[in-house]
C-alpha cells in the first residue's frame, strides 16, 4: 500500500494516490476508498477503486491542503483494511478499530 502526494504549482488541492495492494486485496473483485473526504459513503461511484492486471487497487483523489482526513478501504463490501503507509491512525468514532489518516500539508 502507499499513498502518493502531488501538489500543484498553483491551486489549493493535492492529488492523492490511495493504493491497496494485491497482496492485501486477496483477490478482491473491488476495493473502495472510504474516508471524511467522501462522506464515508460506500455507494457513491467516486470511492470505487480502480483494479490493476496484478490484482493491486489505485484511486487518486485531490484533496483540499492543510488538512488531515481519516479514511479505510471496504473490500468486496465486507472487510476493512488500513493502509499501512498512512500518516498516523486515530480510534475509530464507531468502532473499536483505528482510520488511516492522510496529512496534506501545504505546496513550498
Amino acid at each position: 500500500m502507499s499513498l502518493t502526494k502531488t501538489y500543484p504549482k498553483a491551486g489549493k488541492t493535492c492529488k492523492v494516490k490511495f493504493e491497496l495492494s494485491a497482496d492485501l486485496a486477496k483477490g478482491a473483485k473491488s476495493v473502495r476508498v472510504l474516508g471524511d473526504f467522501n462522506g464515508w459513503n460506500t455507494k457513491s461511484d467516486s470511492s470505487k477503486m480502480k483494479k490493476n492486471n496484478d490484482g493491486s487497487f489505485i484511486k487518486e483523489i485531490a484533496l483540499e491542503q492543510g488538512k488531515e482526513f481519516q479514511f479505510r478501504y471496504l473490500i468486496d463490501g465486507k472487510r476493512w483494511e488500513n493502509d499501512e503507509n498512512a500518516d498516523k491512525y486515530v480510534p475509530a468514532p464507531n468502532s473499536p478499530d483505528d482510520n488511516s489518516v492522510v496529512i496534506v500539508g501545504f505546496a513550498h
